[in-house]
């Protein structure tokens, strides 16, 4: 019998022809809605494969499920929806889609910069609500970007890119990472800096950070009340590195001066979400990576991994590097 494969979304039959033309392949029907827990359990249960999303959860119960499962593709760059130490106990491969989307996600991150800086959402609602019946001084008077400073959380690939975009505007560029990254302090003169320091002494705040244990609400209120009154906070990240309830008291009480948001804690959000109430925030529906080209780079990436794992060859970007071939992988 050929390998079988449970795509958890709806993708193009273009994209996945390579699967489909060498192994049993099915597909969720819906492209924007996440499969039910109990039918991707099921899936699990009978595949060789799984091409999953991050709203995919990929836990421990999943994975024993998968008693013929090999390798799991997530289509992200993050994996924290997934159980990497239980996925290396079974013997099941994870792999990610890293490198593909890098530029993306920095031309969006800096973007949501400059349209939390220059109130741009704010001003073109204020256009379409009718209220623009004059010209003011201060009207709709937003930040500079340019010769500002600007606080990197994260100095990864996306994070430098970010940063490699920051020059453009003469920023002085701060970061804090796990690591020093000499590449980004050589080439575009990033000076890396303790957490605390790039809070107060950045005008601009960009988190980057993956999500794990020590970066779980690793901004709180007590980080807000170090920024500057006129900071702004960037998170293209993940939701839940940040505190939400202390960010909307920072915003409301004028600790910082705005955000903008591309990730929440818990997505997607309803219209009654107390952060959508604040002019001060520009919120997006985690559109990261959401471009043509990336995200079908992303699913290719993906569709070569499992190609790769199922004919017995080394993957393209394996995310636990102790995974050793089992479950009959000839690999």
């Amino acid at each position: 019998m050929k390998p079988y494969i449970f795509i958890t979304r709806k993708l193009p039959n273009d994209v996945v022809r390579p699967l489909l033309e060498k192994f049993e392949v099915k597909m969720w029907m819906y492209e924007d809605q996440t499969v039910p827990r109990e039918i991707l359990l099921a899936e699990a249960a009978k595949a060789d494969a799984l091409l999953t999303m991050l709203t995919d959860k990929v836990d421990e119960a999943l994975l024993k499920t998968g008693k013929k499962l090999k390798v799991v593709a997530n289509m992200a760059v993050g994996y924290d929806n997934v159980d990497i130490q239980a996925a290396s106990r079974e013997g099941i491969a994870i792999c990610n889609t890293p490198d593909v989307l890098t530029d993306t996600t920095a031309d969006l991150t800096f973007a949501l910069l400059m349209a939390t800086a220059r109130r741009m959402v704010e001003a073109a609602e204020f256009v379409k609500d009718g209220k623009w019946q004059s010209w003011s001084p201060f009207l709709l008077a937003g930040q500079d970007i340019h010769h500002k400073t600007i606080g990197i959380v994260g100095m990864g690939k996306i994070g430098q890119a970010v940063a490699k975009r920051a020059t453009g505007f003469d920023m002085n560029i701060l970061y804090h990472n796990r690591s020093k990254n000499q590449e980004a302090e050589k080439e575009l003169g990033a000076i890396y800096t303790s957490f605390d320091e790039l809070l107060r002494s950045s005008d601009f705040i960009v988190c980057l950070t993956p999500l794990t244990k020590e970066t779980r609400h690793l901004f709180t209120r007590e980080a807000f009340r170090k920024m500057k009154p006129s900071a702004i906070f960037v998170n293209a990240s993940r939701g839940p590195v940040v505190d939400e309830q202390a960010l909307y008291d920072a915003l409301v009480s004028g600790e910082i001066a705005g955000a903008g948001l591309d990730v929440f804690d818990k997505e997607p959000i309803g219209q009654d979400h107390p952060l959508l109430k604040l002019s001060n925030v520009v919120a997006l529906p985690h559109i990261g990576s959401a471009t043509i080209e990336s995200r079908t780079g992303m699913m290719r990436l993906c569709v070569e991994n499992i190609e790769a794992i199922l004919e017995g060859r080394p993957p393209k970007t394996l995310v636990n590097k102790d995974w050793q071939p089992g479950r009959g992988a000839t690999l």
